[in-house]
């Protein structure tokens, strides 16, 4: 699968720096598999006919997932990373028109609504999260699942194998930063939590619209 390692777009890194899901470090494919299982577990109570990655980087969920035969698609407001997530659905047989650029603020129903929208590591990266969340939330049909690096365990293994010191642990691009139990009350404003997982070093909820 094709990467965009390290592109820019409009001064943002987007997509992955390196090939993290091929990994053949021992530490990374044990956290990632974490990240996996949780989000593979979520999805499977959900049982969703259709998904929506919003933030769907080089497209490695949404190739998986309609690998599974679930109408999936996904979206990014870089255009670079879609086209690289274009030609690896190509390169796998899947219909490159399942992802398009946009923005998580341009979301509108119910051209970009599904069963589950997913929405991982990308309020972080933005300056008004809250936005974000109102962008799925008006296009959401009932399901959604959010994750964000957790501080300060993320700084701190950054720190750990030697990364960004000057800027205490934080990665480029990260302009949120949220506990475990700081992002549930955050997203809790909009939206029933359901499940709460910790796969280190992520939080991850499975929500809902809230019941009128």
């Amino acid at each position: 699968m094709k990467i965009s390692g390290g592109l820019k777009e409009d001064g943002i890194v987007v997509g992955n720096a390196y090939d993290k899901y091929g990994s053949r470090n021992p530490i990374v494919r044990h956290l990632m598999q974490g990240f996996d299982d949780a989000l593979s577990e979520l999805v499977g109570i959900a049982k969703p006919k259709s998904i929506h990655e919003v933030g769907c980087g080089e497209g490695y969920w949404v190739m998986h997932w309609s690998a599974q035969g679930i109408d999936a698609r996904g979206s990014d407001f870089s255009s670079q990373v879609i086209d690289i997530a274009q030609t690896n659905a190509r390169d796998k047989g899947i219909e490159a028109s399942r992802f398009k650029p946009l923005s998580i603020y341009d979301l509108q129903a119910p051209t970009d609504s599904a069963d589950l929208m997913v929405c991982c590591e990308v309020l972080e990266h933005l300056e008004d999260p809250e936005q974000g969340l109102l962008a799925l939330k008006r296009v959401a049909r009932d399901y959604v699942i959010l994750s964000v690096p957790r501080e300060p365990i993320w700084c701190a293994l950054n720190m750990a194998r030697g990364k960004y010191w000057l800027q205490g642990g934080n990665t480029p691009g990260h302009i949120q930063h949220w506990t475990k139990n700081g992002f549930t009350a955050f997203v809790a404003k909009h939206f029933e939590v359901l499940e709460i997982r910790s796969p280190l070093p992520w939080t991850m909820l499975l929500c809902r619209l809230p019941r009128q």
